[in-house]
């Protein structure tokens, strides 16, 4: 490891900083709500920015400008499908879950929503949908510890295995200490860290061109079809692409901020804040990659790294063209977007362990105090468990995303959206839809990978069809469960007048 330099201290002082948030969460933190899902009382600011920050994770700043450099703007439609999936979600879900969960016996967790929504007497779908979340997430905290690894690997000259670790430990901390709270403060500031990075880096590197025909004719040599939107892409590739956006429906770590709001008023204007910042974020990342073919084109003899793994291409133009001061702070964003993301998964995944295993089938009258202590110690075993999926270094970061965020898109994207708008759906349609979506993603991704349809896709549909098909053909739910929807859509109607 490198001795002591401007860029290590950089990083050292956030991280410490990081850690100190913990410590300040930790001291607000009375229960086991407060510990999971922040007591319900985030504004519209820190809700906006915080659903951003974990949403946006490594991929922003490594697999996604990786992708542009490697095959130029037809990679932008990812960027795209997600602003349209992330818009609509904030409009039809965010308010509606915010009500929803609490009308539903102040439901904490996506499990114990579905659990009260269906009057799930036997906890089979709190149970299943559980499972669900513990599997995908595995692999989606594994590309967050691969992310960090490759930041501190490149950033210090360590091997992939103390990269993993350090990375690793700087997360878990805060979020053993101070949970959800945690996580959120920490998000916010971290979102803040992303939006500067994504704004300076693609910018300075625009500069050291004397003008745009001279970026222009370095693009055309490096990548002649790198300004071409379509590219080589047919239609199914440019829908797959698109279909990322309809994950936002599915993700756990993102609907669980909507969950935590303080109130339904406060979702119109975090989904101003919240867009705005993905917008700028996800053109910064996009423009990072882009200007980067032109940069290495036109000075090759720094490009051998990124031709080795176009997702340093954020990390080496950082490294080159800052003042190391500067650069430890660039650099920062991506550890931000690591820790943000998968601080939150993290978190739900103990949240789930601890409310929808200990508690619901183990231990019914734990108390908080015993709860929050179990919900830490899940946090330490699940860290452990991703250490060891993202213990390959080949693993690439974008392809562990793309996995899970098809798994959890496709299980529950549709049923989070029909129980919100349909009172006729029942519990055994909602059991179909998870396991149908779920199955559905993990068959077609291993067994017509090679198709190029995006496995969300076909798990998406048929996850739906078996929704309405199962509830259509079983009986009507009961009273309780339709008076209980009513109500919450009173609420709602009356909240949004």
């Amino acid at each position: 490891m490198s001795s002591l330099n401007p860029t290590l201290i950089t990083f050292l002082f956030y991280i410490v900083a990081m850690v100190a948030i913990g410590f300040m969460a930790y001291r607000a933190t009375a229960n086991f709500s407060d510990y999971i899902l922040g007591g319900r009382r985030l504004g519209s600011f820190v809700t906006a920015l915080s659903a951003g920050a974990s949403d946006m994770s490594g991929w922003l700043l490594m697999g996604l400008p990786g992708a542009i450099y490697l095959s130029g703007l037809s990679e932008m439609w990812i960027a795209i499908g997600l602003i349209i999936g992330a818009w609509l979600n904030w409009l039809l879900v965010a308010g509606r879950l915010r009500v929803h969960t609490e009308v539903q016996h102040n439901a904490l967790t996506l499990p114990d929503y579905f659990s009260n929504r269906f009057n799930d007497q036997k906890k089979i779908l709190r149970i299943v949908s559980a499972f669900v979340i513990l599997i995908f997430f595995a692999i989606y905290c594994a590309s967050g510890m691969v992310a960090g690894a490759r930041l501190f690997e490149s950033m210090f000259d360590m091997s992939y295995t103390t990269a993993l670790w350090i990375s690793a430990i700087a997360t878990i901390s805060y979020v053993f200490i101070g949970g959800f709270l945690a996580v959120s403060w920490t998000d916010t500031f971290q979102a803040g860290l992303m939006i500067f990075a994504l704004i300076l880096t693609p910018v300075v590197t625009l500069m050291t061109f004397s003008d745009m025909s001279q970026v222009t004719l370095a693009l055309e040599a490096a990548r002649p079809q790198a300004t071409n939107l379509v590219g080589d892409l047919g239609v199914v590739a440019i829908l797959s692409l698109l279909a990322w956006g309809l994950g936002y429906f599915g993700q756990p770590h993102i609907l669980v901020r909507f969950m935590a709001a303080d109130s339904v008023k406060s979702i119109p204007n975090a989904r101003r804040i919240g867009m705005t910042w993905m917008i700028l974020c996800l053109g910064g990342a996009v423009a990072a990659g882009f200007f980067g073919i032109a940069y290495f084109e036109a000075n090759p003899a720094m490009a051998s790294v990124v031709n080795a793994n176009p997702e340093t291409v954020f990390m080496e133009l950082t490294k080159i063209l800052f003042n190391p001061w500067v650069a430890g702070i660039v650099l920062a964003a991506i550890l931000a977007a690591v820790m943000s993301t998968l601080s939150c998964q993290l978190l739900v995944c103990s949240s789930t362990l601890t409310e929808d295993f200990y508690k619901s089938l183990l231990r019914k009258n734990a108390s908080q105090n015993e709860l929050v202590w179990v919900g830490r110690i899940m946090v330490l075993l699940i860290a452990l468990l991703a250490i060891w999926m993202a213990g390959n270094p080949e693993s690439k970061v974008l392809g562990l995303v793309a996995y899970a965020w098809a798994g959890f898109g496709a299980a529950f994207g549709p049923l989070i959206i029909l129980s919100l708008f349909w009172r006729r759906m029942t519990l055994n349609g909602a059991l179909a839809g998870m396991l149908v979506g779920a199955l559905m993603v993990i068959v077609w991704k291993n067994v017509w990978g090679d198709t190029g349809i995006y496995e969300i896709i076909p798990g998406f549909i048929c996850s739906a069809i078996a929704i309405i098909v199962v509830s259509l053909l079983g009986k009507q739910p009961n009273a309780e469960v339709t008076d209980r929807f009513d109500e919450a859509d009173r609420v709602y109607k009356e909240a949004t007048k």
